[in-house]
């Protein structure tokens, strides 16, 4: 004890040193700086500007946009039913709504993990009234589209 009694200013100064030593060298292995980029009148810099009065992309290409498959309005049936019924040869609500039970099997072994959902959904019979135009029996039956 009679150590650090008599060179305690010193063992500071040497732990102040450590800390200001440890901490510039944090700060000057950082890779990367931040910094507020500023315009002439010393306001920050607008960023984006012309991304955001821009009107979406999906407003100004209609033309290139895909046409939406029917199937949307089936419930039970989401964008990666829709994709895997189309590379199965199956495109709108008509085609669901002519199957019969051999069409329904032959579909439904080859949906992977959504096999059972035309049963389960009752695809067919939404199918048929989507199909005739018959909104009431359809959300008498199935809810609200």
């Amino acid at each position: 004890m009679p150590f650090f009694d008599a060179n305690w200013p010193l063992l500071a100064l040497a732990g102040l040193v450590l800390v200001l030593a440890v901490w510039w060298l944090i700060n000057a292995s950082r890779r990367t700086r931040v910094t507020l980029d500023r315009t002439a009148d010393g306001e920050p810099a607008r960023r984006n500007q012309a991304l955001i009065d821009a009107a979406p992309v999906a407003a100004t290409d209609n033309a290139a946009a895909p046409a939406e498959s029917d199937l949307v309005r089936l419930k039970g049936v989401g964008p990666k039913l829709i994709a895997q019924l189309e590379n199965l040869g199956v495109t709108n609500l008509a085609q669901v709504a002519q199957w019969d039970e051999a069409d329904i099997a032959r579909i439904d072994a080859q949906l992977g993990r959504f096999a059972g959902r035309i049963a389960k959904d009752d695809w067919v019979g939404q199918a048929r009234l989507l199909a005739h135009g018959d909104q009431a029996a359809y959300e008498e039956r199935f809810g609200k589209l």
